[in-house]
Parts: structure tokens; sequence; C-alpha cells
């Protein structure tokens, strides 16, 4: 069994069961893509919750897996050569482990280039876009008297979304037949969007029926309806 004692993120959340890949993490859209794609797979996983409410984040233990203090991130003690791997970022996370496990991605050089593709489609798109509108009609923007930050998240929440329904168009997934962690990263978003923000109306998502049906694919998966309660909040 790999010593994971010398990881300093172990002192501040115990493993209690270390030779598990440890997983920390808060079930926000990025946390539950990597709680999703673990339920998935059945890999052996020990959950710890990273509380924003109490900047677990900011503490030096969390900074020194992840450099970035954003969530999630895992330590895997069986990673390459057999040796403990540390991990931030999910969309790397997520590479990760459908490369350890051989699941969820496509195995051909082109498949899997183009399930890249869809993926930095999320990191760098959809991801950052639904978030800023999250924030203009949750959170504090919602007291920004000028209202251009906001039109112009809203504008580009919808260009996605019409690149995503167009990508849809015939297919079951975003790879097509198969689902994998390009869906796993994208829809927990696009629920997000509709649910906790409340942004459905806002951003007319009756206009995208692709998306719409897909997402309610997903939430059904059992491993998903898992997934997006892990780790559980306090």
């Amino acid at each position: 069994m790999n010593d994971l004692a010398a990881f300093p993120v172990t002192r501040k959340w115990p493993a209690r069961h270390p030779d598990r890949l440890q997983l920390y993490s808060l079930s926000t859209p990025n946390g539950v893509k990597v709680s999703i794609l673990l339920e998935e797979t059945r890999l052996p996983y020990e959950v710890h919750l990273v509380s924003f409410e109490t900047q677990d984040q900011m503490t030096p233990e969390f900074l020194s897996l992840s450099p970035n203090n954003k969530i999630p991130a895992i330590l895997d003690p069986h990673g390459p050569g057999g040796k403990p791997l540390a991990l931030f970022e999910s969309g790397a996370i997520l590479l990760y482990l459908a490369d350890k496990t051989g699941l969820f991605m496509a195995q051909d050089a082109a498949g899997r280039y183009e399930t890249i593709q869809w993926l930095m489609f999320q990191m760098g798109g959809i991801g950052p876009m639904f978030g800023q509108l999250g924030f203009f009609i949750t959170f504090a923007g919602k007291d920004c008297e000028d209202k251009r930050p906001l039109g112009r998240y809203v504008a580009e929440a919808r260009r996605l979304l019409g690149v995503l329904d167009r990508r849809l168009e015939g297919r079951d997934w975003i790879m097509g037949q198969h689902y994998g962690i390009a869906d796993i990263a994208t829809f927990p978003w696009v629920r997000n969007l509709v649910g906790f923000y409340e942004a459905g109306e806002l951003v007319g998502f009756d206009d995208f029926a692709q998306v719409k049906r897909v997402l309610a694919a997903f939430v059904e998966r059992p491993a998903v309806v898992k997934g997006l309660a892990i780790p559980k909040r306090p």
C-alpha cells in the first residue's frame, strides 16, 4: 500500500481508506463531474468535503494539492507506475480517470481527440459563461446597475446552448451513441443553469429541444443521481 502521509492534504482530511482514491470536493457543477464519473466507473473512492463556508479551499493543506484553490482535486494512491498521483482541475481528472479505467472515452485516436474537443468546449465556454450568468442573477451581480454584463452573458449562454443543441441533433449523446466524459462535464452545468440559477426562462431554454432531451436522459442515470449529491453538504 502506498503511504499518503507525505501529502499535506491528508493532515487536514485523514484517509480512513488510504488504499482508495481520495476525492476532495463540493457538490457544485465542477465538483460533481468527478463524483459522477467515479460512480459510473465504480472505482473505490473516499470523499472529503471541502467547505467554502469555512474557507477550506484556502487552507495550506488544500492549496498543497490544488494551488488554484479550486475543487475538485484527487489523490490516487495507485497512480501511474504504482505511485500516488495528485491532480486538480476537473477536466484533467476526467481525462485521467477515463484513461485509468478505459471507460467513457473513445479508444481510437480520432474519437479521443473529438471527445477532448467537446470537453474543452465545456471547460472554456459553458462552465465560465454559465457561471458568470449565475453570478449576475443569483449572487452579488444582481446589484449591478449596469445591465450590459448581464445582457452579454445571457446572449453568450444562448449561443453556447445553440452550439450544443446543433451538436446533439440526431445523436443520443455529445459523442453520438456512446455516453462519456464530454456529457459528464457538460450536463451538470446545464442542470445548474436551469435549476439552481433558475435561468431557464431568461435564456429561452425551451428553444433548445435537443439539450432538454439529453439533460432529461442524463439526470435519470443512477450514477448521476448518486454523484450529484456527493459529497453531502452538512
